[in-house]
């Protein structure tokens, strides 16, 4: 079994895992300082790794006619395993940055439009997942990139899972 220093890892410097999620990065943060995709960062990926996908879901959102359901929060892939990490704020600015950024996609979470969209919650204490995906194949999901096309498209195409959790 691989050691910690070995394992593909995902880590924020601005999250613990298992810690709490700070405002700015939560539709009740203030300003500038609002909705603003948290910093992110990887290690250890896969050799083989084509590219990376990037899965955030409030794993603790309740459906109102009844169970729990993960509401989606950000859906990014076309990631290259050559980057390092995401930036503080990256969301909506991939083109922008150009580069190795320019060619990452961010998809449709479940307010219905692209990019990052953080919680704003009737009640606190909700688990917020990060899951990074590391793929032995490149993936075309077209215009419209919803976690549900992706997860259908990777199947028995990933290498590795890294998970940080967050609280808010």
């Amino acid at each position: 079994m691989a050691s910690d220093q070995e394992q593909f890892r995902l880590v924020s410097p601005a999250i613990n895992h298992e810690g709490k999620l700070p405002r700015k990065y939560t539709d009740e943060g203030q300003g500038a300082k609002r909705n603003l995709s948290p910093p992110l960062e990887w290690y250890n990926v896969p050799e083989g790794t084509r590219t990376l996908a990037l899965v955030v879901e409030d794993i603790d959102a309740p459906d109102p006619s009844g169970p729990i359901v993960p509401w989606t929060c950000w859906v990014v892939v076309n990631i290259p395993p050559s980057l390092k990490g995401l930036p503080e704020g990256f969301s909506g600015k991939e083109e922008d940055m150009g580069g190795d950024y320019a060619g990452i996609k961010e998809g449709h979470n479940d307010y219905k439009v692209p990019g990052w969209r953080g919680p704003k919650l009737p009640s606190h204490g909700h688990r917020f997942q990060f899951r990074i995906l590391a793929l032995d194949d490149e993936i075309n999901l077209g215009n419209k990139v919803t976690k549900e096309k992706l997860l259908d498209a990777i199947e028995g195409h990933v290498l590795a899972e890294a998970e940080l959790t967050a609280k808010f």
